[in-house]
């Protein structure tokens, strides 16, 4: 007998499992966790924060001098502007407001990540640069989405999945005035790049450049070139780093770890 008429019958009774087994493995990626987590913030925000009150802005990717930033989300109101970071973990979260790394524990295993809040404090300083408003009209929301647990204790603007309404709604001190909220929400509006798979791909490639510590690169404060410089004394003494070439009128410097 052929085999294709023995497994025929197989697969007409168990072809459903493909595309099952395919969204299995789709909603185990980065990408889709992500994804997700990003789109509960958006749901959550549209039924739970005035749209009167809250101007929305979702997937905002911005030109910096070093290249590009990219924020999940900004709610624009009379109490200032809200950055939103999501974050999609399972298990332990360790981590404190001032450590550069924080620390996920699932099982046994330990996976280091980048603070939130300083990954959100470069989306601030691009939004402060592109609306010429000062820091303090700014407030960094860290939003954690997957069911993880944090082992330490977090600052007030780190939450749980819903828990950044509430924080968001505890800002009661109008910063803004009504034409100041929509200039805000204009220039964002107006100076993001159009969301799409172009504008992802160019933002994953310039984090990627980034991250490489041999890759020439711009200042991300004031874009003039970095120069790679040896630190001279100390207990790092022969260790490299990238100093900005306007030095001492710019004195942005990047480790290399």
């Amino acid at each position: 007998m052929h085999t294709t008429s023995i497994l025929q019958p197989i697969f007409n009774q168990l072809w459903w499992l493909l595309p099952l087994l395919i969204a299995a493995g789709i909603a185990k990626t980065p990408w889709f966790k992500g994804f997700f987590g990003e789109l509960l913030v958006r749901l959550s925000a549209r039924f739970l924060l005035d749209p009167n009150e809250y101007r929305a802005i979702h997937n905002v990717t911005l030109k910096t001098p070093d290249g590009t930033t990219q924020i999940d989300h900004v709610f624009v109101s009379r109490f200032g502007v809200f950055v939103v970071e999501t974050k999609n973990y399972s298990g332990w979260i360790f981590g404190d407001e001032n450590q550069a790394m924080w620390t996920q524990k699932l099982f046994r295993t330990n996976n280091k990540f980048q603070n939130p809040l300083r990954q959100n404090f470069k989306h601030i300083k691009a939004l402060e640069s592109l609306t010429n408003r000062p820091l303090e009209t700014f407030h960094s929301v860290i939003v954690f989405v997957g069911g993880s647990e944090f082992k330490t204790k977090m600052p007030p603007s780190v939450t749980y999945a819903g828990g950044y309404i509430s924080y968001i709604k505890s800002k009661t001190n109008p910063i803004l005035s009504a034409s100041e909220v929509e200039a805000v929400y204009s220039a964002i509006s107006t100076e993001r790049m159009a969301p799409s798979l172009a504008t992802n791909r160019e933002h994953v490639t310039n984090v990627q450049h980034r991250l490489d510590p041999d890759a020439p690169r711009s200042c991300p404060k004031c874009g003039a070139e970095m120069v790679l410089r040896t630190v001279k004394n100390g207990d790092k003494a022969g260790s490299k780093f990238w100093g900005c070439s306007a030095f001492p009128k710019c004195r942005t410097i990047q480790n290399i770890t």
